[in-house]
């Protein structure tokens, strides 16, 4: 397994990154050490979180996936196998998105906290903020770098225009610059990266950490019609997927997968891979048997027919 450069960093990572939203969710600490342990066991060491997750539980207050992987962190002794990214700037009770620089740094000292380290790898505008200048959440985050305590800065959920206006100013002041972004990209929903943002990353050299790599578990071919929709807590969100172009990409990624005796998910999750632009995306599991499948896919390879074939069926 080849690992691969975080866009204009010295960080290099293998190329699937661990959605650490689960925890404090769907797994509770004990299950979500486990699985941890097991990931970097196989040799993978990126693991991206927020402070936000996991907010949407009842009785939850944003920060849960942070102190399980500080505890995990703490207890394991794996600090130096591990690259950690997390996110800043969701609402976490303050009843908006904030990338205000008073807000950065309150935001870096409790992430520093609940994480139980010293520096985060990679820390991440996760939504944006309107009413703050792009110029004064930069200068803020420069400010942590310079300090030690981030080590790179990159970016999801921001428009094409804000990205790049990030980025003049970076390079206009001589700050940190954002190296990598988080965009919405798996194979059912290509259009928005493949239109917006590719062109992009290929001029910056941004690293790409795509979300919902499986479509929140579409593309493991588990739900097949809406009485599959109750298997899991996201089975609701997953209706939308339900068309005829969702079901031919299923059973197209159903051939490539028999033919390489691996699962639905392993396909999905390779063809990101065989992307150029892809450097790791983002994908949770729950169970060891999920995470095999999802690690099974830094080592497939497809080939050019495969590769055309599940395009093909996804095409918008």
């Amino acid at each position: 397994m080849k690992k691969r450069t975080l866009g204009a960093s010295d960080l290099t990572v293998a190329p699937i990154a661990f959605g650490a939203n689960v925890f404090g969710w769907t797994l509770d600490e004990q299950a979500s050490f486990k699985i941890l342990d097991e990931f970097v066991d196989h040799g993978f060491d990126l693991i991206d979180t927020a402070d936000t997750y996991s907010t949407w539980v009842p009785g939850n207050k944003g920060g849960e996936s942070e102190t399980i992987i500080g505890n995990w962190l703490k207890n394991s002794g794996k600090r130096n196998q591990v690259i950690i990214a997390t996110k800043l700037g969701g609402d976490m009770g303050q009843g908006k998105k904030d990338l205000s620089a008073a807000y950065v740094r309150k935001a870096v000292e409790a992430s520093l906290k609940r994480l139980q380290v010293d520096h985060i790898d990679l820390y991440q505008t996760h939504y944006d903020d309107l009413d703050t200048p792009v110029e004064e959440t930069l200068e803020a985050l420069n400010k942590l770098v310079e300090e030690g305590k981030v080590r790179y800065i990159g970016t999801s959920n921001l428009s094409t225009e804000r990205i790049k206006s990030s980025l003049e100013a970076s390079a206009a002041n001589n700050w940190a610059s954002y190296i990598s972004i988080q965009p919405l990209y798996n194979l059912h929903e290509r259009e928005k990266f493949e239109t917006e943002y590719r062109d992009l990353v290929r001029e910056n050299n941004l690293a790409v950490l795509n979300y919902y790599a499986l479509a929140s578990g579409f593309l493991s071919g588990k739900y097949r019609s809406e009485a599959d929709l109750n298997k899991s807590q996201r089975g609701p969100g997953i209706k939308k997927y339900l068309d005829d172009r969702g079901l031919r990409i299923l059973s197209t990624l159903d051939e490539v997968s028999a033919a390489h005796g691996v699962a639905q998910a392993t396909v999905a999750i390779a063809w990101l891979l065989h992307k150029p632009e892809v450097t790791a995306p983002i994908a949770s599991a729950t169970t060891s048997t999920q995470l095999e499948d999802l690690l099974k896919s830094a080592n497939l390879e497809l080939s050019s027919e495969d590769m055309a074939r599940l395009d093909e069926a996804s095409a918008y």
